[in-house]
């Protein structure tokens, strides 16, 4: 029998080589194209995107690791519903990624997209939009 409140948290696992590359400077466009499948690194150009007026960009940044990051979810068995902590380092990328993506959204009037991100945030943790500072 299953656990009768929901489903356990998903911890994705550490990935310190790409944690080391962004915390020794390596750009994040040059970390991304090493590590792909890293939304932590998609995360961080998205959010420098945001940051120079950049929201298309930043939105195909921000989409791009929102993808990868459900790839890993997935594989680490998330059935597209239940808990993923903003307080695990390494869930945080993909929820960079989905915050990042409801700012571009917002920006660019894309109100249905703003929403299921925000309703996203809330599933995974509700604490990440307070982190994120998403409202």
């Amino acid at each position: 029998m299953g656990d009768l409140l929901g489903p356990d948290p998903v911890l994705l696992p550490e990935d310190p080589d790409v944690e080391a590359a962004l915390v020794a400077g390596e750009p994040a466009a040059r970390v991304a194209a090493a590590h792909p499948t890293a939304s932590v690194a998609w995360a961080a150009l998205a959010e420098r995107a945001l940051d120079d007026d950049q929201v298309i960009t930043a939105y195909a940044y921000a989409r791009t690791g929102y993808h990868r990051g459900l790839d890993q979810l997935r594989r680490n068995g998330w059935k597209g519903f239940g808990p993923v902590p903003f307080a695990h380092e390494p869930n945080q990328g993909f929820l960079r990624c989905v915050a990042a993506l409801a700012r571009a959204a917002d920006e660019i009037g894309e109100t249905a997209e703003y929403q299921r991100c925000l309703d996203l945030l809330d599933d995974c943790d509700p604490a990440a939009r307070v982190e994120l500072g998403v409202k």
